[in-house]
């Protein structure tokens, strides 16, 4: 009977248990759900989601130049996109928000609980990470936001650091090998932060130990290795080079070049750079430190793995300092993101070490524990908060932030897709990113879509600068507002040479074209080639 007894008790106590994880995990869920829960498409949806859908269905949009370079996130698309074929893209993307999210909620728990194993103080170091890395970021990298391949390898970057916090440094190499397959440079550089910390452990194991693991990850990973090493094998190097000046000058300086991250945000009426901002977490994250020492192993490993990103972003500062004097080594290098982990690892970082401190405090200082949750609660309700008011003041999807009336191009791209061929190629406005997504169309180029084979991206700067690039009165480039200023003549001309059937302008100046499309005040659709659209 006692024996008995005390197995419905195990049995009980271990329920009570699930359910108390579940609830947190749920109310993490709720935290990510909050910050992330813009209206689709997010800013890049259309962009990964079009390809995702194109990949499993050649079909669709055939002719599109984008959706037809060469394939970089091979695993995402075979482990998700393949929802494309029975889902719309809208809900493709709120599926795959709801996963990413359910599993970031999951594995961070389980981060958390590696360090401080307390009730619901997983859903505290949840909202304060969101918070920091919203707030704090320098190279704009972001956890929780629209469905694309580096949510899931963020998944298994949490996973694989609490496998190391742990000191299962088999599990967790093999983990960081999973997050490369979805994405290799946020799995690269979670590799590059683990052998930090092997190498900071006193209680490392030895390197023999870990041969099978390694090569475990190098398995995992190859999926994600082999198609990133592809883009550029056979490329004349001279392409290669322009490439890079490319994705890292012209197309995505504000995440590789920190000499472009000095965009000013205002607090409390004064100018800052978001540099010095994420200086101040770092500043901030060194005073936490110092707060919880003495800290057991775990604690150690973790301040290894993030002073590993620190390291990291350290090392491209001093590469950024080459790009006046040797710009093509400089671009050969900071194409590879070195900013994007520390602008989530500090974060993580700066929320576990907070959360370790309030809970060390609640033991031996209750006043003080008291005041720091209250401040930890409001400083979160405060980033929560500003963001639902911001989405309530701006109900448009961020992909669609760059769209002048939206109403009018929702109406336009519904006629689109109602009345013309489903191969039809558009020359479509340069800051447009969401024809593909509500018309279900090809274009011919766009800003945002860049592809990420070297040959592809040049193409794709080709076609920006000979279709949207002009230069002004001074003879200094200037890109157009909009396709009319190119005239009827050169738009024929520019819709023989990339097989586009049709023009989408702004509705004036008007064109010597025949006209199509529903009344606008804002658009104008015309007909480039001399057959009749389909209706």
């Amino acid at each position: 009977m006692h024996n008995s007894l005390t197995a419905n008790g195990r049995d009980t106590g271990r329920a009570a248990s699930r359910r108390r994880a579940l609830a947190e995990i749920a109310l993490v869920f709720l935290v990510l759900f909050i910050e992330g829960a813009w209206p689709a498409p997010d800013a890049n949806e259309p962009h990964y989601l079009s390809k995702a859908r194109h990949y499993w269905d050649a079909g669709w949009c055939p002719d599109d130049f984008f959706l037809n370079s060469a394939d970089a996130h091979q695993v995402f698309y075979w482990t998700f996109g393949w929802l494309s074929r029975v889902l719309p893209l809208g809900a493709l993307a709120w599926c795959g928000r709801m996963a990413t999210w359910w599993l970031l909620a999951w594995a961070w728990r389980r981060l958390s609980w590696a360090l401080v194993p307390a009730n619901y103080y997983a859903v505290l170091s949840a909202a304060l990470l969101v918070t920091l890395v919203g707030r704090f970021s320098m190279a704009g990298e972001w956890l929780v936001g629209g469905v694309e391949a580096k949510g899931f390898a963020y998944v298994f970057v949490l996973l694989g650091l609490e496998a190391l916090v742990r000191s299962r440094w088999g599990p967790a190499l093999l983990l960081f090998g999973a997050a490369s397959a979805f994405h290799v440079v946020i799995g690269g550089w979670a590799v590059v932060g683990a052998g930090v910390v092997w190498l900071a452990s006193s209680d490392r194991p030895p390197l023999a130990r870990l041969v099978l693991p390694l090569a475990g990850g190098l398995a995992l990973a190859l999926p994600g290795l082999w198609p990133a090493l592809a883009l550029s094998r056979n490329v004349d190097p001279q392409v290669v080079s322009e490439a890079n000046r490319i994705y890292v000058y012209e197309r995505l300086y504000h995440h590789l070049v920190p000499q472009q991250f000095g965009v000013w945000f205002t607090i409390a009426g004064w100018q800052v750079l978001v540099v010095a901002r994420h200086l101040a977490l770092i500043g901030a994250l060194v005073i936490l430190v110092w707060l919880a020492a003495p800290m057991d192993a775990r604690y150690r490993r973790l301040c290894a793995f993030v002073a590993a990103m620190v390291g990291v972003a350290a090392v491209g500062m001093l590469i950024a300092m080459l790009v006046p004097v040797a710009p093509d080594l400089a671009a050969a290098l900071l194409r590879f993101y070195w900013f994007r982990m520390s602008d989530v690892i500090v974060p993580v970082g700066a929320a576990l070490l907070t959360i370790e401190i309030l809970e060390r405090y609640q033991r031996v200082r209750p006043t003080m524990h008291a005041a720091g949750v209250l401040l930890a609660v409001l400083f979160v309700a405060a980033n929560l908060g500003a963001t639902i008011s911001w989405r309530q003041r701006h109900l448009r999807p961020p992909a669609d932030a760059y769209t002048e009336n939206l109403h009018d191009w929702r109406e336009m791209c519904d006629w689109v897709q109602a009345n013309t061929p489903p191969d039809a190629v558009f020359l479509t406005p340069r800051l447009a990113q969401t024809f593909r997504w509500y018309a279900e169309r090809a274009e011919v180029v766009n800003r945002k879509d860049i592809p990420q084979d070297a040959a592809g991206i040049v193409e794709w700067w080709q076609r920006n600068v000979g279709i949207h690039r002009a230069d002004d009165e001074a003879g200094q480039p200037r890109w157009r507002a909009s396709l009319a200023e190119l005239g009827s003549v050169r738009l024929r001309e520019l819709g023989r040479r990339y097989g586009a059937g049709y023009v989408i302008t702004t509705a004036e100046p008007p064109l010597a074209l025949p006209r199509v499309g529903p009344p606008s005040a804002s658009y104008e659709i015309y007909r480039l080639a001399d057959e009749s659209p389909a209706n």
